[in-house]
């Protein structure tokens, strides 16, 4: 069976461990690896390699990080259908979704290859008499970060692209359930010059985090994931004393209005709410039609096309989505299917107990879509991160927008309107961070940032963009005066040529 190892200075690092972790193919349900588990002893042998590299990496100038960055930007873009396809085996996304979890990640890249002008500081000539100031912005050190299954290639990138272009050294704690694909970048990195040490993954569960979010050596910690584990970490750096960025789970809404392009809202919610089985934390899996006539028109041909949906396995070319990770989160979507029907939802379509011939042991999900969903309800309130859409109807925009503003969870909302005005308003009012005008999933690109509101965050610094060269970087601010008078031979003159 195929072992996965955790990365440490620059090559595979196979302690003897006693935990491991099942690496499964959620397409046939069967175990392809395992992982090693590493605990507070393999985080110290990371950190030491860590605080080694990062000096190098540090004295570095900005335009030579930058090259690498260039390299590895290359090198990924060479590997892309063996990255799509070794994410695909591990975390059962379609083959097109994979390749979009690495483009995205690599945009992030693109943005942090223009770390020589992100780093520049501040200049105030003559602030005082005969005093300038200035400032310049300096790596933090040795940092920390913490990504989900579900996007294991973009949300590594995330991190990489900012806290290497920095000049920091990172350790990376991937996901458990897909860390192939975090090692494969980690030996890509390598590849295109970065020193060893200054990017180590290190696999686990909550032992390794601990040992992340407890080591005095790492300054900073960048999670995405869960939103109590969100909690935890942000809680738990605090009681450290360390900076963190911790972004939670979702409930994003669709808001569609009567002047809506229903053509194009139809088509937006089938990939935007099945759309890799759901496992999106940008996913849009709550509609809220605006008035009786756009609800019954929305649901009457959403309930039409959800069933064209085909489901299959993550290398059918013609598949819309594929299974989710593993057994245990397909037994938790199928119970808040149940849970939903024992609400008094009204349940169109219901995937539970779906069966891919030929594959009847992976963990696939059918699309499940529910009417007359309810804010009371505990389905509408959680984060499902299923193929499941729910459908809760309003009377007019005011009711509509109360409702993602309500919720516990504030990551991304959509409408979809031909109302300039309409939507200005909306955009300006509601209290979510990411909004969509007519755009179903409003993640930004990587030259602007990442970051939800209220349980979606923990944070107030968001991912990437100008936001993420700030988080992974301190700023010293210098103060200088030169004195006056006769400096004998050190005077400054003017050369001439003999």
């Amino acid at each position: 069976m195929r072992e996965i190892h955790h990365f440490i200075d620059g090559k595979s690092y196979s302690p003897k461990a006693d935990r491991h972790g099942d690496v499964y193919n959620p397409n046939t349900g069967e175990v392809q690896a395992r992982v090693s588990f590493g605990g507070a002893d393999v985080v110290d042998k990371a950190v030491a390699g860590a605080i080694k590299g990062q000096r190098e990496w540090a004295a570095m100038n900005p335009q030579r990080r930058a090259r690498v960055l260039f390299k590895f930007k290359d090198l990924v873009e060479q590997e892309m259908d063996e990255l799509a396809h070794l994410l695909s085996s591990e975390h059962g996304k379609v083959l097109a979704d994979s390749r979009g979890d690495v483009i995205r990640g690599l945009e992030v890249i693109e943005f942090a290859c223009g770390v020589p002008h992100l780093m520049k500081g501040e200049y105030t000539e003559s602030a005082g008499t005969g005093i300038d100031v200035y400032s310049m912005r300096q790596p933090l050190g040795v940092v920390a970060g913490i990504s989900p299954f579900n996007f294991p290639a973009m949300i590594p990138m995330w991190f990489m692209g900012m806290a290497l272009s920095t000049g920091n050294a990172m350790i990376l704690k991937p996901s458990e359930k897909d860390p192939s694909v975090p090692v494969r970048l980690a030996e890509l990195w390598m590849e295109a010059g970065l020193p060893e040490g200054v990017l180590q993954v290190v696999h686990g569960d909550k032992e390794a985090v601990d040992a992340l979010l407890t080591h005095d050596a790492i300054k900073a910690v960048s999670f995405v994931g869960s939103s109590d584990i969100a909690h935890y970490i942000a809680r738990t750096c605090t009681e450290q004393g360390k900076r963190f960025q911790a972004m939670g789970g979702a409930k994003n809404h669709g808001i569609i209005m009567p002047d809506a392009d229903m053509d194009q809202v139809v088509n937006d919610f089938l990939g935007a709410a099945y759309g890799s089985a759901g496992e999106r934390c940008m996913a849009l899996p709550v509609a809220v039609p605006v008035g009786q006539k756009t609800a019954d028109e929305f649901v009457a041909r959403m309930t039409e096309e959800a069933q064209k949906l085909r489901v299959g396995v993550s290398t059918d070319a013609d598949a819309h989505y594929g299974p989710v990770v593993s057994a245990a989160h397909r037994a938790k979507v199928e119970d808040y299917i149940t849970m939903g029907e024992k609400e008094g939802a009204k349940m169109l379509l219901d995937g539970r107990g779906f069966k891919l011939q030929g594959h009847e042991n992976g963990f696939f999900i059918g699309p499940t879509l529910f009417d007359h969903v309810t804010p009371d309800m505990q389905s509408y309130q959680d984060e499902i991160f299923g193929p499941v859409l729910q459908v809760v109807r309003a009377k007019d925009l005011e009711e509509a927008a109360h409702l993602p503003s309500d919720h516990q969870y504030g990551n991304g909302v959509a409408i979809f309107t031909r109302n300039g005005l309409a939507a200005r308003e909306f955009a300006a009012k509601v209290q979510v961070g990411m909004v969509g005008i007519n755009v179903p999933i409003p993640v930004p690109v990587a030259y602007h940032s990442f970051g939800g509101w209220k349980r979606s965050a923990f944070t107030d610094t968001n991912q990437y963009g100008t936001e993420g060269i700030r988080f992974f970087t301190k700023i010293k601010t210098v103060t200088q005066r030169w004195p006056t008078g006769d400096i004998g031979d050190q005077a400054f003159v003017i050369p001439t040529m003999q």
